[in-house]
């Protein structure tokens, strides 16, 4: 059983205790109001991409199509989420152009680690501009710090600065934006930063700052990336041409001034809060009989969300 204050078995959840449960894409907290014990004859194992997990033939799991009877599971996909990932801490995020700067900062120049989001770059106003960002709109504090890197440029180590923010929550975050790989090869346009015009600019400001610059003939900024595809979705919503690079090297997307004149750009609804549920198939239900002692199963009454999690996966009591 996953309770708020870590994993307990189930014999030993009470009445009062906390158990997460998800609602939506998001997990939430429940309170045990009532604990009944079930002897049992007949329990089943249920086995999904992640564990395996032993309930009550008539338990219910939340699918795609409604809940269905644990023993009628197999083949099916089950609520889920990472189960060590719960007592993490949640981010708050604010909406405008600071998120929308640094998710554009990110994209061109950031790196996303498994429990980290870093950034090193050449210009400390850059980088500093970049901590600032990232603290309005989500609250997490990075220290800027300067580094040195090596330079296959000028064969030596070359000075630069560096922001590092140690959060999994931001690193899931910034992959659930770019579309689950935060590789810049494969990346895709953020559409997180098209919610309004405020954002947009401020994610185009961060982009240029890290892999763009501004035109020396004329009234634009030039983007710069070999991503392709990330461009080229890009280009759409300013309404500029794009033609990519013919060699293979990277291309460049020259976004004008006047591009908010063109009208492409349309306001989009995306949810900025991190996606905590999925989906975990099941792969096999196995069938247990006891011999002379029956199994002890537990029932349990919950409020204000009648399910639980086991092991990550949704559940909720028959009755």
């Amino acid at each position: 059983m996953n309770a708020v204050g870590g994993r307990l078995r189930a014999r030993d959840v009470q009445v009062g205790v906390e158990l997460w449960t998800l609602d939506g894409d998001r997990s939430v907290r429940t309170t045990v109001t009532g604990v009944a014990i079930v002897k049992a004859r007949e329990v089943v194992d249920v086995v999904t991409d992640h564990v395996a997990f032993t309930v009550a033939p008539d338990q219910m799991l939340g699918t795609p199509d409604g809940w269905t009877h644990a023993r009628d599971s197999a083949g099916t996909v089950v609520g889920w989420t990472h189960a060590r990932k719960l007592c993490r801490e949640r981010l708050l995020i604010q909406p405008g152009y600071d998120l929308g700067y640094a998710i554009g900062a990110t994209c061109a120049d950031g790196t996303v680690g498994t429990n980290y989001v870093s950034l090193v770059v050449n210009d400390e106003a850059f980088a500093a501009r970049f901590a600032q960002s990232l603290a309005v709109a989500t609250g997490l504090t990075g220290r800027l710090e300067p580094v040195s890197r090596p330079s296959g440029y000028l064969r030596r180590e070359a000075p630069g600065f560096r922001v590092r923010v140690v959060s999994s929550s931001l690193a899931d975050l910034m992959r659930q934006y770019v579309g689950g790989d935060a590789h810049h090869m494969r990346q895709r346009f953020p559409r997180v930063v098209l919610r309004d015009r405020e954002t947009f600019e401020g994610f185009l400001d961060g982009y240029t700052d890290g892999d763009g610059y501004r035109s020396k003939h004329w009234r634009a900024r030039l983007l710069v990336s070999a991503n392709v595809p990330f461009l080229a979705e890009l280009a759409q919503v300013v309404g500029a041409k794009f033609t990519p690079d013919k060699h293979g090297r990277a291309s460049r997307l020259a976004v004008a001034d006047t591009w908010p004149s063109r009208g492409t750009f349309h306001a989009e609804h995306h949810p900025l809060g991190l996606r905590e549920a999925t989906w975990a198939e099941v792969h096999e239900v196995r069938r247990r009989t006891s011999g002379d002692k029956p199994f002890t199963l537990y029932a349990f009454r919950l409020d204000p969300y009648p399910s639980f999690l086991v092991n990550g996966h949704l559940a909720r009591q028959p009755w």
